[in-house]
């Protein structure tokens, strides 16, 4: 493995800006990391070298070191295939849209592109970012480099897998139900969700939604950090988005807090857990107790919380993706038709009683985090899985009626409006990685950051990748067929 591919996304950008290393050096190394392991995990299907190199050109005949923080001087990043980049092959992982070639960058790209970052490939992503696994019509499936019989998680598997890989060394992703801390919790890597508007992006169809947000994923907390200062800003085309905090998020790292009290859930109050996964997070949240005042296990009221989501997420769905149900209907998956018609079907009650129902939970969450300064609890409910499996259908004898719920434990802190973040805290007895989610107040990125470096420091678990992906014996199949 390259010893570039080995550095942490903070100090090749340190060496970028002292002139120690090209941009051009960088993308050379990122293509031969794709070369030798994408074709095991297929998480960057589409690659736009080429476009990265005239940006580097372009980079060079500035002097990058006079530029002002945040920058990263010509980092290589990926960006999710949901999100379009200007000349670059833009499928949403929809047959719809497989050869579609985006006329624009969104201004989330542009931004990070300004700041010094050079996109080099598109990550794999299921259809329209539907269900916490990475598979699709259009490039196949994304392969879990710690086992590439299982999956990365979704809807940012490409992500990811690309991360843990090493095939770049910052990622951007999004979430509305996990897609940021699921695929960070199955893979050992770093998601975070921001409060929703913390991360401007558009022109989108949907301004206003909330729930839906852009996020940064790394492999350790102080890269999160890093992308995320170059991530943040408010921005007239998407109204409401919150401007850059004062202090920088890398910054914010420079001297870690002591904690008041912090609460630990192990279900939140409704989930069922894999037992491996609950005593492996129940210890890592034990393991914070130097850096607080105390842990309890607590959590605010979430009755009602599953019906919340699933009518604001089914509500996004249609909004989003009616008009592509009328034309396409023949070319969607069967779960994304589900989800449409779901949110077609709604009523003016049913959607106005979940919102009344999100500013009542809303309200407790006020009231919780007067009491404490931070909630842990599981990223998710199980290990990873067989990618061969489309969702997760049952655990602990409790049996799902659709294809996100088993997303719950992520999902129900969407809907809080809080910053989330999923740092790994340990591993399973056949050597996959657990994440442990740690949830700060609204707009408050910076605590969720602090806390997942303290406990990041006190562990190894961000040092176990990149690794090379791990192939069972017998198991070699070929990831990029479609059915």
């Amino acid at each position: 493995m390259n010893d570039l591919i080995k550095m942490t996304a903070t100090d090749v950008v340190a060496l970028l800006k002292a002139k120690k290393l090209s941009p051009a050096e960088l993308i050379d190394a990122a293509e031969a990391r794709i070369a030798e392991v994408d074709e095991d995990v297929n998480a960057l299907p589409t690659l736009c070298l080429d476009r990265a190199r005239a940006h580097a050109a372009r980079l060079e005949t500035e002097n990058l070191s006079d530029q002002p923080p945040p920058h990263l001087h010509g980092l290589p990043i990926a960006i999710k295939d949901l999100t379009p980049v200007k000349d670059v092959r833009w499928t949403m992982g929809s047959p719809i849209f497989r050869d579609r070639i985006a006329g624009h960058s969104d201004l989330m790209v542009e931004r990070l592109e300004a700041r010094g970052g050079i996109v080099i490939g598109k990550s794999n992503t299921p259809e329209f970012g539907a269900g916490g696994q990475t598979f699709n019509e259009v490039f196949g499936t994304t392969a879990n480099p710690w086992n590439t019989t299982l999956t990365p998680g979704g809807s940012s598997g490409g992500a990811a897998a690309a991360l843990a890989t090493g095939q770049v060394w910052l990622a951007q992703g999004s979430d509305l139900g996990g897609s940021l801390r699921t695929p960070a919790s199955f893979t050992g890597t770093v998601g975070l969700r921001p409060s929703p508007k913390r991360v401007a992006h558009g022109p989108s169809a949907l301004p206003f939604a909330l729930n839906s947000v852009e996020g940064p994923m790394a492999r350790n907390v102080a890269d999160a950090a890093l992308i995320l200062d170059m991530m943040v800003g408010q921005h007239a085309s998407d109204p409401c988005s919150l401007p850059a905090p004062d202090r920088s998020y890398v910054d914010s790292l420079s001297k870690i807090p002591k904690f008041g009290k912090v609460a630990y859930s192990p279900n939140l109050g409704q989930c069922p857990i894999d037992p491996e996964v609950a005593e492996i997070c129940a210890r890592a949240a034990q393991e914070f107790a130097p850096h607080c005042s105390g842990i309890e296990e607590d959590c605010f009221d979430l009755t009602g919380g599953d019906d919340i989501f699933q009518v604001l997420r089914a509500q996004q769905f249609a909004a989003s993706h009616a008009p592509t149900l009328e034309k396409y209907r023949d070319q969607l998956k069967p779960e994304v038709i589900w989800n449409i018609e779901k949110g077609l079907n709604l009523t003016g009650d049913d959607i106005g009683s979940a919102q009344r129902a999100q500013g009542a939970l809303y309200n407790r969450v006020v009231d919780f985090f007067g009491t404490y300064d931070l909630l842990m609890t599981p990223a998710a409910m199980v290990p990873p899985f067989p990618h061969s499996q489309r969702y997760v259908e049952e655990v602990n004898g409790h049996k799902f009626d659709n294809y996100v719920a088993w997303l719950a434990m992520p999902y129900l802190l969407t809907i809080t409006s809080c910053p989330v973040i999923s740092i790994p805290c340990g591993y399973t007895k056949a050597g996959l990685p657990v994440g442990l989610q740690i949830m700060a107040p609204n707009a408050r990125e910076d605590i969720a950051l602090q806390a997942a470096f303290a406990f990041e420091r006190d562990h190894d678990y961000a040092k176990r990748v990149p690794l090379n992906p791990i192939i069972p014996m017998g198991s070699k199949n070929n990831l990029k067929s479609v059915a």
